[in-house]
């Protein structure tokens, strides 16, 4: 792909379109995304004004919110263009798109709308933030129970060129109210005079449009879904949810989470296209804070002066001993952390947990004491036992700070992934020098 990338700039600078436009609408939609992405601000848009209309409606919606940004800005001038470009998104990738865009900007392009896609964009922005009725979009096929199978697939054929799926038929009566969902497949092969009513199961799995959307996560996956309804309070089929939006927004929450858990404030960072100013006032908060955490290690390793001045061995252990604590507890946290995102556990299971994890911690430990033994057998054989006793209580340490941090913050209504893996590390450096020395204090007497 960096070879297309080098091509298409060099066509680009010798100015050759007829060849760049040949070759641009030869490759399939993901491969012209990447381009875009990953060329500079003037490339992507030379390259974006050369896609037809449906084209660059399907390729804008997949492009990033700042190389969209950039695309806008480029088409400021001719209002017909971007006018039509946001007439022909798909409206829950309009919602998205209106989302990330200064207030009075989003007003701006609001008015471009034609009337139905106004009114679809403002019901569609009413909803709350990370709400399952920012995602819905209201294309989609609803039939009828009285409906024959002909009947139905007639309906389909006038109504389901514009729909976002058809793998499946939704069920409504007079009320528009949300009856049943059922697989195009059972309607195919079922005979042409069977009623739709036949074919309707016993319980219709549906999302609430004011549910959250990490809820609407766990449901697809439980459930293996490729659409699912969603209906307001009354029971009202109002759109329908599709598997591609359900994975993008997972991809944000693991792309917050994993930010987060690295101590990064802002989990929409694009390295590539941030400031230096930016990207520091992302990251000094809490490298700033860690350092005066990180003063209390410096003062206990003081309250220790004689006892290294004595065994000057001591201090050749001690980088290892601590971070591997910072690094058990790092692993106890990220496994707790997503599995708590997953929904495979709940706050009121750290009980449960707290057992296992310290079985599995002292395990650990020991296996990581051998192995310090090993090495410390070699350079210090006096305190083999130091060594051997710190590490194992230095990995329970960790392990349960780590797993018990998430839990912690989840009681305190805060995203478990805020108990990043740089505080692990502090706390686990400061209560290693605690117990490293205070054993070795007590074990060599002095």
């Amino acid at each position: 792909m960096d070879e297309k990338l080098t091509q298409f700039r060099k066509l680009i600078k010798e100015q050759s379109w007829s060849i760049l436009q040949e070759k641009l609408l030869s490759l399939d939609n993901p491969s012209i995304v990447f381009l875009i992405e990953h060329s500079r601000e003037f490339d992507s848009a030379v390259l974006f004004r050369f896609l037809p209309r449906e084209k660059a409606k399907d390729v804008f919606q997949e492009l990033s919110p700042i190389k969209q940004g950039e695309i806008i800005s480029d088409l400021a001038n001719n209002a017909k263009k971007v006018a039509d470009l946001m007439n022909d998104m798909d409206p829950d990738d309009r919602t998205a798109f209106f989302e990330e865009l200064p207030g009075q900007v989003a007003q701006r392009f609001m008015q471009m709308l034609s009337p139905e896609n106004r009114s679809i964009a403002i019901q569609l922005l009413g909803y709350p933030e990370d709400s399952i009725g920012r995602l819905m979009t209201p294309k989609y096929v609803a039939v009828k129970s009285f409906f024959t199978v002909e009947e139905t697939l007639q309906h389909v054929r006038k109504f389901g060129r514009d729909a976002e799926t058809l793998d499946v038929i939704y069920v409504v009566d007079y009320e528009w109210k949300l009856i049943d969902d059922i697989l195009i497949r059972d309607v195919l092969i079922s005979g042409s005079d069977v009623r739709i009513e036949n074919l309707i199961g016993e319980k219709c799995l549906s999302l609430s449009a004011y549910d959250d959307q990490e809820k609407a996560i766990r449901i697809f996956k439980d459930y293996n879904r490729t659409a699912l309804p969603v209906i307001d309070t009354g029971g009202t089929l109002l759109g329908i949810v599709t598997i591609d939006d359900i994975f993008d927004v997972a991809e944000e929450e693991e792309t917050e989470d994993f930010h987060k858990f690295g101590a990064v404030e802002d989990a929409k960072i694009n390295p590539l296209h941030a400031s230096v100013s930016f990207l520091y006032k992302k990251r000094i908060v809490w490298l700033m804070a860690l350092v005066f955490v990180n003063i209390f290690s410096g003062a206990a390793i003081s309250r220790f002066e004689h006892l290294i001045e004595s065994v000057v061995a001591l201090v050749f252990f001690l980088p290892l001993l601590i971070d591997s604590a910072g690094n058990a507890g790092s692993q106890s946290a990220t496994l707790i952390i997503r599995a708590l995102a997953v929904g495979d556990v709940q706050r009121r299971d750290w009980v449960r947990l707290l057992g296992k994890e310290f079985v599995v911690a002292l395990v650990l430990g020991v296996s990581m004491a051998a192995g310090v033994s090993l090495v410390a057998s070699w350079r210090s054989p006096d305190i083999v036992p130091v060594v051997a006793l710190t590490m194992v209580l230095a990995v329970v340490v960790g392990s349960m700070v780590g797993m018990l941090l998430p839990f912690v913050f989840t009681r305190f209504k805060l995203d478990p992934a805020t108990a990043s893996a740089p505080l692990i590390t502090s706390i686990a450096d400061i209560s290693g020098v605690l117990i490293y020395f205070s054993i070795a204090k007590w074990y060599l007497g002095l």
